[in-house]
């Protein structure tokens, strides 16, 4: 029997040259010569990103401290803990974001307009809920046109995204869960504004 070609590929790299590189606008940090994106886009992308983290972590800690109910001891500690991750990425992008020699937008002057979740407070547990997998189903796909735009271009940043994507549908996961088992538990919601409950009988 003939003997397959390898198809082997030598690892070549020509480190004189990267060596060089390196030296070249060492000011620059850890943009170099082989970064091909456009990084002025890829900041604000960012930026829009962490905007949405950060709104994300305001509405899940609202959620925290007014949630009320039979079972809301076991969602307030879910709020808290998502309030807590979605913190974490916020951390995240404003660290890639100074990598890329760019500045985290961290004001609250116009941080709604630049989140593409919006801040929802809600009327009652199960309205918290709903708002909150609303919120992570446009963070999902988001952050998956971010990862699509980026491609190749920035292996970093794309991990960075491809990271915080995966925990935000374990999060959109969470709370379709908790909207099922609410449901079967028969969560009771609070009475619409204007509306009183009827008077018990002697």
């Amino acid at each position: 029997m003939a003997m397959r070609k390898s198809r082997t590929k030598a690892f070549v790299s020509d480190i004189d040259n990267i060596r060089k590189r390196a030296r070249h606008n060492i000011d620059d940090g850890a943009m170099t010569a082989g970064y091909s994106a456009n990084r002025a886009v890829v900041v604000d992308m960012l930026n829009q990103a962490l905007a949405t983290e950060l709104v994300c972590v305001l509405r899940y800690k609202y959620h925290y401290y007014m949630a009320s109910g039979i079972h809301s001891q076991a969602i307030k500690a879910e709020f808290l803990a998502h309030a807590n991750e979605e913190q974490g990425h916020a951390d995240l992008l404003a660290e890639r974001i100074t990598q890329l020699d760019g500045k985290p937008n961290l004001s609250p002057v116009g941080l709604l307009e630049r989140s593409h979740a919006d801040y929802v407070e809600g009327k009652d547990i199960v309205d918290m809920i709903k708002e909150d997998l609303v919120a992570e189903r446009i963070a999902i796909d988001s952050y998956r046109e971010m990862i699509h735009y980026v491609g190749t271009d920035d292996p970093t940043t794309r991990r960075v995204l491809e990271g915080i994507l995966a925990m935000e549908e374990e999060h959109a996961e969470d709370m379709n869960t908790l909207l099922e088992q609410l449901g079967k538990k028969g969560e009771p919601a609070r009475p619409a504004p204007g509306k009183s409950r009827p008077a018990k009988r002697g």
